[in-house]
């Protein structure tokens, strides 16, 4: 999988770390930040009221713990004032223990109060953020539901699977950590500037001039770690999908011999990876250091003027160690800050793609009023259809088909010829440019799509099986059925027989992949499939490719079987296949250039005649 295609990620690197010292830096950057961000506001509003109860219970948790070093500060003065009289030797001095303890319940409860809030604050928006998801989640996937065809063959699954679950992940995520912590950062720093002001106004301005300083620090070091995070990011891509490669291709690696190269190019990609990587960690864990230097010649100055302060009896001891710890608490929230806007960033970026989807142009609209075919015959009509994927650019001018009741088509041409093509536009997976598919005399487009394709059941080239029993994916075929319609469906397709070599026979589950059974045993559940849907009409795309010759001649007969009765559009490569077919349709560049029996076409000499003896005398040549 591509790079574009992954999920921006929380961490620079790996290791999760990044510049700033454990700060993210964005994976991607949206477009349109603002739209995207006022539209991604449009889901917070309908909880405006819990989200403001959300911001009042972090107030108030917020203050409680601000205004904790303030008070600790009160019972270390008064511990100071204690022990100086007492050194000075004044009569009746001592240590006010039942002041200081009532200092200390008074904090303990300060910190009870301040957890409860909190955990209210996380109660409230884990519920927000999680209803917001879950609506998001809703709308993606109705929406997946009203896409045509067009736009999954233009995607990759990988892309689109991000978009469906790591990129509303990443917002979930977002939503439920960051959310709070801009509002805890912001409250906190306003709270922590509010109290050192109140003790002192001259320390406070000792506090700030760091600041500017650590930022300057900040800025410098960043930018020089960014590019190396880059370079890390698109080297990991590299890598990930290198070893992809190798896995899903390691037997014709080992055919080709070509071990070593592969090896060779995975050593190329992870010195790149080692060096971005050593360097980008290396840079940014400089500035957690650096800050703490500038931070530490703060406290030196605050200590220093702070003593001169209390020698002058101007501040209390106890006011300068409270001032110490929220000088200490000062770069947090601002650290925070900017770590939360960097993954702000990447989060608008998924918002972004998200809304990309749920912005795509849906399916033509279904009829108000469907029309209803109680009893499908199987009367299938191309009536001047012309259909192009790509607008101004037409595959089919003018194609005129019909298909009468219980007739076997066959549709042979070669590669993108527009076989399956035909077989997307019967099934409405796109759309007509002009012209008219008609079933028993009824336009496809006047029924609803999920009647239309009811009435078809497919056999297709490429086996499609989920990860379920045997028994579930024959099952799918048809709603409700019974277990001897299973069996019976089975036999008809002659997999009955392996199944029950199976150790748990019709029981047995097929994993993601059904690797633990064969091509030809995979096909043959999906013609049983097929077999148990007992549609009107019936879709096979050359269904006895992936079976030996002798399960060709059972499956060959089971789908006569089945066909009886049915119209069956037949896509032949095998053109052996397809002799004894009602109607055998000749296609080239979109277009229908020959039809007929295998006879007539034969004796016309035409371009049916040249493919067909051409694949007889290369079947010739190979016997040789």
């Amino acid at each position: 999988m591509s790079d574009k295609h992954r999920a921006p990620k929380r961490g620079g690197g790996p290791m999760g770390g990044g510049p700033m010292g454990g700060m993210s830096m964005p994976g991607d950057k949206a477009k349109d930040f603002k739209g995207t961000f006022k539209r991604l506001l449009g889901y917070l509003k309908p909880k405006r009221i819990t989200l403001f109860v959300v911001f009042l219970m972090a107030i108030l948790s917020t203050v409680f713990s601000i205004v904790s070093p303030k008070i600790m500060g009160k019972a270390t003065t008064r511990l100071f004032e204690g022990l100086m009289a007492m050194m000075n030797r004044v009569p009746g001095a001592g240590i006010d223990f039942d002041y200081i303890n009532g200092i200390l319940l008074l904090l303990v409860g300060l910190y009870l109060f301040s957890a409860f809030f909190a955990y209210i604050q996380q109660y409230l928006m884990a519920g927000v953020a999680q209803k917001i998801v879950y609506d998001m989640r809703q709308q993606v996937n109705d929406k997946l539901n009203r896409l045509p065809l067009k736009y999954f063959d233009n995607r990759t699954h990988g892309e689109i699977l991000s978009r469906v679950t790591n990129d509303i992940d990443n917002i979930s995520t977002t939503l439920q950590q960051s959310l709070t912590q801009i509002i805890t950062s912001v409250v906190t720093l306003v709270g922590i500037i509010i109290m050192m002001l109140s003790i002192s106004p001259w320390l406070t301005l000792i506090c700030m001039v760091t600041l500017p300083l650590s930022g300057v620090v900040v800025k410098m070091v960043a930018s020089r770690s960014q590019k190396h995070f880059m370079g890390q990011q698109k080297s990991l891509g590299e890598l990930n999908g290198h070893v992809e490669e190798m896995y899903t291709g390691h037997q014709i690696i080992k055919a080709f011999n070509h071990e070593q190269k592969s090896l060779d190019e995975f050593e190329t990609i992870n010195d790149r990876l080692y060096d971005s990587g050593w360097k980008a960690q290396f840079i940014s864990g400089v500035i957690m250091p650096l800050i703490n230097f500038i931070g530490n010649l703060g406290y030196v100055l605050i200590c220093v003027v702070g003593g001169i302060f209390v020698t002058n009896k101007t501040i209390t001891i106890g006011d300068v160690q409270a001032f110490i710890q929220y000088a200490r608490q000062f770069t947090q929230p601002i650290a925070q800050t900017a770590n939360i806007a960097n993954i702000i960033q990447s989060t608008i970026a998924s918002a972004e793609r998200v809304f990309e989807v749920l912005d795509e142009e849906e399916e033509v609209p279904e009829s108000t009023k469907p029309a209803v075919i109680e009893e499908a015959k199987g009367h299938v009509v191309f009536d001047h259809v012309q259909f192009g994927y790509k607008e101004g650019e037409l595959l089919m001018t003018d194609m005129n088909i019909e298909a009468k009741p219980g007739q076997t088509v066959a549709i042979v041409g070669p590669t993108g010829a527009g076989k399956t093509t035909l077989i997307n536009l019967l099934m409405r997976f796109y759309e007509l440019n002009g012209g008219a598919i008609r079933i028993d005399g009824t336009n496809i487009m006047d029924l609803k799509r999920s009647d239309l394709r009811t009435m078809f059941g497919m056999v297709l080239q490429d086996t499609w099986l989920f990860n379920g029993t045997i028994r579930d994916n024959i099952a799918y075929g048809r709603k409700g059925a019974s277990e001897a319609d299973i069996i019976r469906a089975a036999k008809a397709a002659h997999a009955d027989h392996f199944i029950r070599t199976l150790p748990k026979g019709y029981d047995t589950v097929l994993n993601e992949e059904a690797s633990n059974i064969s091509q030809g045993q995979k096909q043959l559940l999906t013609i049983a499939r097929a077999i148990l849907a007992d549609p009107a009409i019936l879709i096979l795309d050359e269904a006895t490719s992936s079976v030996d010759t002798r399960t060709e001649v059972f499956i060959q007969k089971a789908m006569n079987q089945l066909m009886q009765g049915r119209t069956s559009f037949v896509i032949a490569h095998r053109l052996s296949t397809i002799k004894n077919a009602d109607l055998i349709l000749v296609m080239n560049k979109g277009t229908v250039i020959e039809q007929g029996t295998h006879q007539e076409l034969m004796d016309q000499g035409g371009f049916y005649s040249d493919l067909y003896n051409s694949q007889f005398s290369d079947d010739a040549v190979e016997a040789v």
